[in-house]
This record gives C-alpha cells, sequence and structure tokens, in this order.
C-alpha cells in the first residue's frame, strides 16, 4: 500500500506553507519563554576556562564544491558575534536561532550545503551546522543540560578527514523549528567565546566559577557493518564524569548510538576505527 503524502510532500509550494506554520509555531511557543531565554552579553572573559575546541572551517567533503566551503566561512563569521560573549546564567536557556536570527541573503548569508531528506542540498545559510556542532562538544564537557538536540544520525555522508571529535557527535539546525537549545540547572553562570580565524572556527565555554567534576568523551562499538547491498557505520558515545578531587567516577551514560548509511564509494571508509578517549580537557 502506498504511503500517503503529507502536506509539506505535495509539492514546493506546500512545503513552503508547511515550513512557514513551523516557524510561526516555535515564535508563538517562545513568546512566554522570553524572560528564561539567554540575552545578555559581555565583552570580558569570566574568570574560569572550562573547554575549548577549534573546529577546522574547510574541510574535503567528496565532491562538494569549494565555492560552498567558503560560503560557509562567511556565514560562520556573520553569526558568530550574535553568540559570542552570551552569557547563560543559572535557570537560562541559550537557544541558537532566538540569538542568530533567521538566515537571508540580505542580511550577506550565503548559499552553502545542508542536508535535505537523506542527501546533500544546498541553501541560505547552509553549513552553519558546524556552529552547533563547536558548541554542542564544548557543552557536553560541562554540566549544562541539553534541552533541543537533532542530529543527522540516519546518514554517514562524506568520509572522514582529519576527524577530531567521534562520529555521529554532531547537530542538525533548521530555522528556528530545529533549534539548539541548552538549559543552565546549575548556580554557576557560562559563558560561549567564539572568534575566527583564516582556518578555524574557534570556540571557548567559560564559566563564573570551577567545575567540581570533569568531563571525558568515549566512544566504542565503532564499525562499518556490510547489511544486503548497503554499508552501515555504527558506534556508541559516552560521557564519564568524574571527581576532580578523588578521580573517581561519579557518572556514566550513553550520549548516543548511531547506526547511520553509508552513501559515499566503499573504497573510501576506513578500514579499522579505534576505539579511544578523545579530546577530552
Amino acid at each position: 500500500m502506498l504511503r500517503r503524502k503529507l502536506f509539506g510532500e505535495i509539492s514546493p509550494f506546500t512545503y513552503s506553507i508547511a515550513v512557514q506554520r513551523q516557524i510561526w509555531l516555535r515564535k508563538i511557543v517562545d513568546l512566554g519563554k522570553r524572560k528564561k531565554l539567554s540575552k545578555t552579553y559581555q565583552k570580558d572573559d569570566l574568570p574560569i576556562s572550562i573547554y575549548r575546541h577549534n573546529s577546522l572551517i574547510r574541510r574535503k567533503l567528496g565532491n562538494v564544491e569549494l565555492e560552498l566551503q567558503e560560503n560557509k566561512a562567511v556565514s560562520l563569521g556573520l553569526a558568530a558575534p550574535h553568540i559570542d560573549g552570551i552569557l547563560i546564567r543559572p535557570g537560562e536557556t541559550f537557544s541558537f536561532w532566538n540569538l542568530v536570527g533567521r538566515c537571508s541573503a540580505r542580511r550577506g548569508y550565503r548559499v552553502g550545503l545542508t542536508i535535505n531528506g537523506n542527501g546533500p542540498a544546498q541553501g541560505i545559510g547552509g553549513g552553519l551546522c558546524q556552529f552547533t556542532n563547536l558548541l554542542h562538544w564544548m557543552v557536553l564537557h560541562s554540566p549544562l543540560e541539553i534541552v533541543e538536540h537533532h542530529h543527522h544520525g540516519e546518514i554517514d555522508l562524506f568520509p572522514d578527514f582529519n576527524r577530531q571529535i567521534p562520529f555521529g557527535t554532531g547537530t542538525s539546525i533548521v530555522y528556528n523549528y530545529l533549534d539548539y537549545r541548552v538549559h543552565n540547572p546549575t548556580q554557576n553562570t557560562f559563558q560561549f567565546r567564539i572568534s575566527l580565524t583564516e582556518e578555524y572556527l574557534r570556540g571557548e565555554l567559560r564559566a563564573e566559577r570551577g567545575l567540581e567534576t570533569k568531563y571525558h568523551i568515549k566512544e566504542s562499538d565503532a564499525y562499518f557493518q556490510e547489511i544486503g547491498s548497503s554499508v552501515y557505520r555504527h558506534n556508541k558515545v559516552f560521557r564519564s564524569i568524574r571527581d576532580k578531587r578523588t578521580g573517581n567516577e561519579v557518572g556514566r551514560e550513553l550520549i548516543v548510538e548511531n547506526n547511520a548509511k553509508v552513501l559515499y564509494a566503499r573504497e573510501l571508509i576506513t578500514s579499522t576505527i579505534r576505539s579511544e578517549e578523545v579530546a577530552s580537557l
């Protein structure tokens, strides 16, 4: 039996209507949350550095046009000032889209790589998921609580190239109904610092006071598996929380388990994947 098409799948016009409906629904819901969303910036650094990471802007992504990578660099540069210096005070929630706003050509954003369904596409502001990837990786090394996170867990779109963090720990964002949001349940205040160089999107998570715990991200059970005519990539990513004073593990949680269909040529598949601790501070 054929599946009945959703309204947004009938045509490009109905898809546009469906998207606008989602955008307005999110705006309406957020009207009652304004007082709880992070909106205060501070030019000076908070005193304690919790975690920092550099994300390579131009990476080898299959046959992706170089122009799309350059456009992404421009869009990242436009978004960065909207995040740099933002404070996440106790009880507040950080919302990426609430701060960055809608990407448009009028605001200078350019066409970059996006993912539409189960494959690559292009769109204004494409590539900004690299920004939330960076934020997410830093947040994983803190007690901040992730309250909204989407990712491309069903597909492995490109072969690894200088990968620094485990596969599948990325994010997926679409203005404004697929957001990246982080809540601060602690009595500490946190701050994102963001900057760009020619090569890197640079991020740092800072805080008003130091932490009593340390966070380690580990990948395990990483392998490729052939199922029928397709190849799938599997791994698990865990977070270990340790007491800084004693070194004892006080918490351990599964962050994500991936089983993604590989979309690139088999000869580009890495023959082995090491399971190891990655980029812990």
